[in-house]
């Protein structure tokens, strides 16, 4: 790649040794600049690295940039020379030559940054927001959105070498039931109706399918009007989408698999999971690991010990297992030599995370201790001790709670344990799928029967399974893949039967007629002969976090919203103009203020 032009004759990171007596041109910012008395040092820095530039007291350039503040941008021409040996800086690519400056043009005048781009120095995401352009050219994430672009393309190599084609599908389209709030965009030309941004693809890609291409991929956007977490960004997110034709659940697992394998190894010395992935059923993840994203770098698992406490002898969890409640256990090995106080303050943040409490018993080398060691005798310990496969020096956690609470936080208590006794391994890349989801569940509030995954998947069984099983007890051909307790990606295979969607969708509460003014354009492909087939679609994001073992979503991403969904350098969302609302049929209701105890 040439990068030649009439400002520069190399980049910043170019020069070496081997450069030495030539006349150069480089353009950029000016990162530093010192004055030592005689000698003006200026670290001029582009997207490629940092090059030390210097000049004496004599040449008329000095004058030229004194009054020039950091991050201005300039034109250097001079002389390569090496540096003396007691000065080369071998931490830069260019650390063992300097420029000696012979002209400096002036490009554009940097005022005040609000920013400092040559520090490391903390700052508050609101200001790193607001000038993204600046933080954007610090180090780190400059750094970390190169990864990004290098990872996506080597996924699009990866895809294209496994017979995947790429296409783009639509951004303006219709309601889709993903599970999460869609965009709207009002029509002008139809008043009344609106456009949704695809919360994914998925309707597309089926089509194409449908369509008879056989693998399909593209770096898909995808839109959701949903709250932020810390591995989730609010209003878009990118994942790459795939379907295939003529597959099965394996199949697609072993399309997928040596990508994402690949690509970890390509961009990580960590340890990756071989090939192929572990299968955990979504039962088996809920009943051992408390989670149906469970991280497999934490050793501990959930024991059900609920039978040892039935017979009422430990008094503080009767109420509880007479509701119908459970409870759960975890083993930690060598886990009794801490502190009360550490035990403690385990208690107290369970029940700050809506627990009742953590009850615990410590095999220490100087007896048996603990709340639960004082109210339970002998032969209710042992028979923990044999459940669970209790060691010296080991200790015993115990979370009670209704059967609907309970997993889910014995799931938190399993993580919180491993992070406080260091039990996770940090060097490795542990992936897993997750299969056999429920293909219902029941809304807690409603008592209706509802999807529990994605309403487009095949149920396992097919029609007969419908009509002749209890819903709650159907599984559906659904798997997640999961990386260090982070879901990448949802997949299924496909409904693509017309006469078990409209029973599918009957079941969960939509009329014939529902499905086909929602879904009608792919029901209608279907019944012109669609293939079997499904996919995946991994997240960009998470995949790039992962990779840049970054904790916040929005350190790889080049201009993210806030947590309130914000772009607070572009000032959206912002309002429009009286005349705009009228030419899009709109009329603006604002919500009446928040009344407070007082009103």
């Amino acid at each position: 790649m040439s990068l030649v032009s009439k400002y520069r004759s190399h980049s910043c990171g170019a020069l070496s040794d081997i450069n030495v007596g030539e006349t150069v041109r480089l353009s950029g910012w000016i990162h530093r600049k010192r004055d030592h008395g005689g000698l003006v040092f200026i670290d001029l820095r582009d997207n490629y690295g940092l090059t030390q530039c210097v000049m004496d007291a004599q040449n008329p350039c000095t004058q030229d940039v004194e009054d020039l503040r950091v991050e201005s941008v300039i034109m250097v021409t001079g002389k390569v020379v090496a540096r003396q040996p007691n000065t080369v800086n071998l931490s830069l690519l260019t650390g063992a030559i300097e420029i000696q400056v012979e002209n400096i043009e002036v490009l554009s005048k940097a005022h005040q940054v609000p920013l400092p781009v040559n520090s490391d120095q903390e700052f508050p995401e609101e200001t790193r927001l607001a000038y993204r352009f600046l933080d954007l050219r610090r180090s780190s994430l400059h750094q970390r959105i190169i990864l990004r672009s290098q990872i996506i393309a080597s996924i699009r190599q990866r895809m294209i070498a496994q017979g995947f084609l790429e296409f783009q599908t639509p951004i303006l389209t219709s309601s889709s039931p993903e599970g999460a709030r869609d965009y709207l965009v009002p029509s002008r030309l139809h008043p009344g109706k609106f456009y949704a941004l695809p919360q994914a693809p998925q309707q597309f890609k089926q089509l194409l399918m449908v369509s008879g291409f056989d693998r399909y991929f593209q770096i898909a956007p995808c839109f959701r009007d949903e709250d932020a977490r810390a591995d989730r960004s609010p209003g878009e997110f990118y994942q790459l989408d795939f379907e295939m034709s003529f597959v099965t659940q394996e199949d697609v697992f072993e399309a997928i698999e040596p990508v994402l394998h690949g690509l970890f190894n390509e961009f990580s010395s960590k340890k990756i999971t071989s090939l192929p992935f572990p299968q955990i059923t979504y039962q088996d993840a809920m009943m051992l690991y408390g989670s149906d994203k469970p991280d497999l770098r934490n050793p501990l698992i959930l024991q059900d010990v609920t039978q040892t406490f039935e017979d009422g002898i430990f008094e503080l969890f009767m109420p509880i297992l007479r509701q119908g409640g459970r409870v759960k256990a975890i083993r930690v090995p060598q886990g009794s030599d801490k502190p009360r106080r550490f035990y403690e303050s385990l208690n107290d943040w369970v029940r700050h995370e809506g627990g009742g409490g953590l009850g615990y018993i410590l095999f220490g080398t100087e007896g048996i201790k603990g709340p639960l060691a004082k109210a339970l005798p002998s032969t209710h310990i042992d028979q923990l001790k044999d459940k669970c496969g209790v060691l010296p020096g080991d200790s015993l956690f115990f979370v009670c709670d209704s059967a609907e609470k309970v997993t889910k936080l014995a799931g938190l208590v399993r993580q919180k344990l491993a992070q406080e006794f260091e039990l996770i391994d940090q060097n490795i890349f542990s992936f897993c799928w997750v299969v056999d989801f429920p293909f219902y569940e029941k809304n807690e509030d409603t008592g209706l029967i509802e999807f529990s995954h994605n309403p487009f998947s095949m149920p396992q069984g097919g029609l007969e399974a419908l009509l002749t099983k209890d819903p709650l007890e159907i599984k559906a051909y659904q798997y997640d893949i999961v990386c260090n307790g982070i879901e990448l990606s949802s997949g299924a295979i496909r409904n693509h039967l017309p006469e078990v969607m409209y029973k599918a969708f009957e079941i969960a509460g939509y009329s014939a007629q529902d499905v086909e003014k929602k879904f009608g354009g792919m029901l209608n492909a279907f019944k012109y002969g669609a293939p079997p087939h499904g996919g995946c679609a991994p997240g960009i994001d998470r995949i790039v976090m992962l990779l840049a073992e970054e904790k916040n979503i929005r350190e790889v991403i080049a201009f993210p919203m806030t947590q309130k969904a914000e772009d607070l350098l572009m000032q959206a969302p912002n309002e429009t103009t009286p005349d705009r609302l009228k030419e899009l049929h709109l009329q603006l209701v604002k919500p009446l203020p928040t009344k407070t105890k007082n009103d």
